[in-house]
C-alpha cells in the first residue's frame, strides 16, 4: 500500500511525457517552455516535503496523507482544466506540492513499523513497487494521449489519487503514536531542521543518493529527446524504453531485499556502485562507438537502474537513522534534496546534454563519481540499528 502511494510522485513526472508534442500545440507553447512544467512540479514537490514531514511528525502520518491526497486530486482536476501555459504551471506546481505527501509520508511509515535489517528489507519492497511507476505511467501516458488526448492524462491522475484515498481511509493505521508527536512550532520545526543542516553524516548520505540517483533521472527526464529525437520513435513506443529500464529498478530492489539480512549495507553498498560504474562505462562507450538504436540506449540505462535501486533503500534507512525521534522531518529533508536534484537534473543538466548521448553519457558519469566521492567521506553503520 505504501508502495502504490509513493508512486503518485513519479506517476505525475512521466505520464504527461508523450503528451508533450499535443499539450504544445494544444497551448501554443514550445517544447522547451514545456519542459518548465516539469521543472516547477520537481521544484514544488522538492519544497513541499519540508512541511508535510513536520506535519505528520505533529499530527500523526494518516490525517496528514489524507489532507495531501486530497489536495493532490484538485491540483490534477484543475491541470486537466488548463485553458493556458500560465495556468497549468500554476496546477503543476500544485500538483508537486501535494503529490511529495505520499512519498514522505511513506517512508516515516516504513521507519515506523520496522527496525533494523527489516526496515531496509521493507523499504526495498516498497521500492519493488515504486519502480513500476516509470514503466507503466509513460505507456499509459501514451494509451490516453492516442485514445483521448492529453486531458485524460491529468483525468487519470485525479482518479489513481482517489483510489490512493479509499486504500489509506479504509486500511492504513497511525504509525506514529501520541505520545511521540513533535511540536508544530516554527521555533521547534526550525530548531529540528538546523540539526538536520548540522549533521554531516546525514548530509553526506543524502547527498550521495540524490546523486546516484541523477545519473538515472537525466534520462528519465529526457525521455521525450531520446524517443523522438534520437530514436526517432513516436509516442506509444515510450514502453520500449521505459518497461526494459523500470525491469532492472525492480530487479535491483528485490535483490536488495533478499540480501538485507544476510549482507552487511557496505557490502550492499559496495555491490551497487560497481554496478553502476559498469553501466556507465557500457553507456559511454555505446554512445561514443554506436549509432542510435535501441538496445544500445536502453541496455546500459537497465543496468545502471539495477544498481541504483539496491543502494537506495540502505542509504534511506541509515539517514532516516541519524534522527529517531523526528523520522518525518528526516524523510522530509531527504525527499526535498532528491527532488531539488532532479528539478536541477531536469532544469538545467538535461537541456544542455540532451543533443547528443555522449554528453548525456559523460553527465552521468560526473554525477556517480560524486556520489562516491562524498559517500567516501562517511562511515556506514555495519549493521543498521
Amino acid at each position: 500500500m505504501i508502495g502504490l502511494i509513493s508512486m503518485i510522485g513519479p506517476f505525475s513526472i512521466d505520464t504527461y511525457l508523450p503528451s508533450f508534442p499535443a499539450i504544445a500545440q494544444g497551448l501554443s507553447v514550445g517544447l522547451p517552455a514545456l519542459a518548465q512544467t516539469l521543472s516547477i512540479y520537481l521544484i514544488a514537490f522538492a519544497a513541499a516535503t519540508l512541511l508535510w514531514g513536520p506535519l505528520s511528525d505533529r499530527f500523526g502520518r494518516r490525517p496528514t496523507l489524507l489532507v495531501s491526497l486530497t489536495l493532490f486530486i484538485v491540483a490534477s482536476i484543475g491541470c486537466a482544466l488548463a485553458e493556458s501555459y500560465s495556468m497549468l504551471m500554476l496546477w503543476r506546481a500544485c500538483q508537486g506540492a501535494f503529490a511529495c505527501g505520499g512519498m514522505v509520508i511513506g517512508r516515516a511509515v516504513v521507519r515506523d513499523v520496522y527496525e533494523g535489517p527489516m526496515a531496509q528489507r521493507a523499504m526495498s519492497h516498497v521500492m519493488l513497487v515504486f519502480a513500476a511507476a516509470p514503466a507503466l505511467a509513460p505507456v499509459i501516458g501514451g494509451w490516453l494521449e492516442s485514445l483521448f488526448g492529453w486531458r485524460s492524462v491529468f483525468q487519470f491522475l485525479a482518479l489513481f489519487g482517489l483510489f490512493a484515498v479509499v486504500l489509506v481511509f479504509r486500511w492504513l493505521p497511525e504509525t506514529h503514536p501520541q505520545a511521540a508527536r513533535q511540536s508544530i512550532h516554527p521555533r521547534s520545526v526550525g530548531a529540528n531542521y538546523l540539526r538536520a543542516l548540522r549533521h554531516g553524516r546525514f548530509l553526506t548520505l543524502v547527498a550521495a543518493l540524490s546523486l546516484g540517483f541523477g545519473g538515472l533521472f537525466l534520462y528519465i527526464s529526457g525521455s521525450p529527446a531520446l524517443i523522438y529525437d534520437h530514436l526517432g520513435l513516436g509516442e506509444g513506443d515510450f514502453g520500449l524504453f521505459f518497461i526494459p529500464a523500470v525491469a532492472g529498478m525492480m530487479a535491483g530492489s528485490w535483490l536488495s531485499g533478499r540480501i538485507a539480512h544476510s549482507w552487511p549495507p557496505l557490502k550492499i553498498l559496495r555491490l551497487g556502485f560497481a554496478v553502476l560504474a559498469v553501466a556507465f562505462i557500457a553507456n559511454l562507450l555505446d554512445a561514443l562507438w554506436s549509432a542510435p538504436a535501441l538496445l544500445s540506449v536502453v541496455a546500459p540505462l537497465v543496468v545502471y537502474a539495477f544498481g541504483v535501486t539496491l543502494i537506495i533503500p540502505v542509504l534511506t534507512v541509515q539517514a532516516l537513522d541519524c534522527f529517531p525521534h523526528n523520522r518525518g522531518m528526516a524523510s522530509a529533508v531527504q525527499s526535498f534534496a532528491q527532488m531539488s536534484f532532479n528539478a536541477v537534473v531536469a532544469g538545467f543538466l538535461m537541456p544542455i546534454t540532451a543533443s547528443s548521448l555522449v554528453y548525456m553519457a559523460l553527465a552521468q558519469g560526473l554525477l556517480l563519481c560524486a556520489s562516491v566521492l562524498i559517500l567516501l567521506k562517511t562511515r556506514v553503520h555495519p549493521h543498521v540499528p
